[in-house]
This record gives structure tokens, sequence and C-alpha cells, in this order.
């Protein structure tokens, strides 16, 4: 990085990034400019510091792109949004190579160019680790965002995607345990969301709905209390074909396959609760039911005396 200027960098990442279809002016002024029909736009931000969220020894350029625009863009589909441009400040040392800021330029256009979001503009700096910082923009294509604080007495609880495998292939990185399950560290270094099923939900009156980033007891707590309202989840014999799928690594490392379906962070699922009795959309499974109660969570009608999920400061 050093033996370039910012314009020789800008011009490497620039045709890696998708303009977007609401993008009015791109990137290459003071600042971009992007539709907003509805007049509201939904707006997010997160941040993944080196060491911290992600190691270069474990994660490439290309990875931590893809992480980084799955983190913001399921943040933005639990509003009910559909995403629509992003803005990412980056902040990297001089030996960094080069061509690994490009592949982080090519990960956040391969999860954002299907999608027709556009990565607008941003900043570079300097910096004794590797810093990216992103901001996510989103429509609400005329509908009320889904709040997490909607959830009444007798909705049912929903979840749609993965769960504990980014837990998991972390896990096995951490112990030099990589090849078996090289299907789950792929789920850590490259998560996926089902991020169309987040404006899904809102059409079919979602009541309140949440990306699950820190785990799902730790998230449905997090509904259950700006709701004030208790979310009681089925336990993990619940999820069969998620413990199936974990078994491998959880036997050779010696952990609770259960464990990482309840509380594994980053998988970037989408948890929400509906009306009793309404149609869900495809990819959304019941995992429970909202009663009246002490806010927060309980798992099958108990306290979780498992671990508490990804706490930033714990």
């Amino acid at each position: 990085m050093r033996d370039l200027d910012e314009d020789a960098l800008l011009a490497r990442i620039f045709p890696h990034l998708p303009r977007g279809a609401s993008t009015l002016v791109p990137p290459g002024d003071d600042a971009a400019v992007v539709a907003a029909p509805d007049g509201r736009f939904a707006v997010t931000t997160d941040v993944l510091v080196e060491d911290r969220h992600f190691r270069r020894r474990w994660s490439g350029g290309f990875d931590v792109g893809v992480r980084a625009a799955v983190q913001n863009l399921a943040d933005v589909a639990a509003m009910g949004a559909r995403p629509t441009s992003l803005v990412v400040s980056l902040v990297v040392p001089g030996d960094l190579p080069a061509q690994w800021v490009e592949d982080l330029a090519r990960g956040f256009g391969a999860m954002c160019a299907p999608l027709e979001v556009g990565v607008v503009g941003g900043d570079l700096s300097g910096g004794p680790v590797v810093v990216v910082a992103v901001t996510a923009h989103g429509d609400l294509e005329g509908r009320e965002p889904v709040l997490r604080g909607g959830a009444r007495d007798g909705d049912v609880v929903a979840h749609a995607g993965v769960r504990g495998r980014s837990a998991a292939g972390w896990a096995l990185l951490e112990e030099g345990r990589a090849d078996v399950a090289p299907d789950l560290v792929a789920g850590y270094l490259r998560p996926s969301s089902p991020l169309a099923l987040g404006p899904a939900a809102a059409r079919v009156g979602a009541t309140a709905m949440i990306d699950v980033s820190d785990g799902l007891v730790r998230d449905a707590g997090r509904i259950g209390r700006a709701s004030g309202v208790v979310l009681d989840l089925v336990g993990p014999s619940a999820y069969g074909a998620d413990v199936a799928a974990l078994a491998a690594a959880a036997t050779a490392l010696g952990r609770d396959a259960g464990d990482w379906v309840m509380t594994g962070g980053e998988d970037h699922g989408l948890l929400a609760t509906f009306p009793q009795g309404r149609a869900l959309p495809e990819g959304f499974r019941v995992v429970g039911r909202v009663r009246a109660g002490e806010p927060g969570v309980v798992v099958e009608g108990r306290a979780w005396t498992g671990s508490a999920g990804w706490d930033h400061f714990g």
C-alpha cells in the first residue's frame, strides 16, 4: 500500500464496485447521490477490526469484503427494507499488499452486484491495522419499518437462515482444525443471509424483526425487552438438521453443537415475530412463541443456562 497513492488505489478498486440500480451519481465526486423514492431510507453502520472480527492469516480480502457487506445488508433487511447502497471507509497499514484491498473490493462486488446494490463511495486512511467501516442504506418501498419493539403476546417466533455454522467454523479455525469441516469454515469466512426474506416478512405483516448477529438467544432477548414480552424458544433438540450439520466439528473439538445453534453469532439469519395464523414466507421456520411475562427470552419455558452469545466487551 505504501507504494500507491490514493488515486492509483481507487483506480484499482472502482472497476470491482457495482453502481447499483438506485445510484444517480456514482463514486468520483465529493458525495454520491442515491434515489430514495419512498421519501425515507433505512441506514445502518457496522465495523470490522482486524484481530477483533477477522484475522488476515485466516481471511483474504475477498472474504472480509463478503462479510462486511453481508452484516450490513442483513441489518437493512431486518428493518423490512430493500438494500440500495453501501459506503465503505477503509483503514490500512502501509505494508498491506494492494492486491488484498483489490480483493476486498471484489468481495463487496460479488455480494452487492446480484442485488443491484451500489458501493457508492467512502474514505481511505492509513493506520496500524485493517479497519473496514460500512454504512448501508435501504428503501422501505412505502412500508412501515419492522422494529424490534412490535412483538405481541400470542405471536409466533420464526427464523430464516442457518444456525450455528459461523460459530462452529470460527472454533475450527481457532483450534487449527479447519480440515474437519471446510463447509463450516466457509460459513464463518463468507456468511450468507436470506436478505430477500426481510422485505418478504414485512409484506406479510411481521410485527418485529432482528438480524441474528450475536446468537439466537441473545437477539431474541433484544426483541423481548424492546417489546415488553417474553420470547419462548424451542430448545436445541428441535434443531436436528442444524445439530447434525455441526456434529463432526463438535465431536472433534469436544463442544456442544446445540450451544452453537442457540448462541452462535454471525450467521446473519433473520428472527421475526408474526401474528398467529399468518402464512409465513417460504424459508421461515417457527421456533417459538411470544407470551406475556418478564421481558426477555426463555428456552422451553426456562432461563437459558448455556453461553450468552457474542458480546463485544465480554
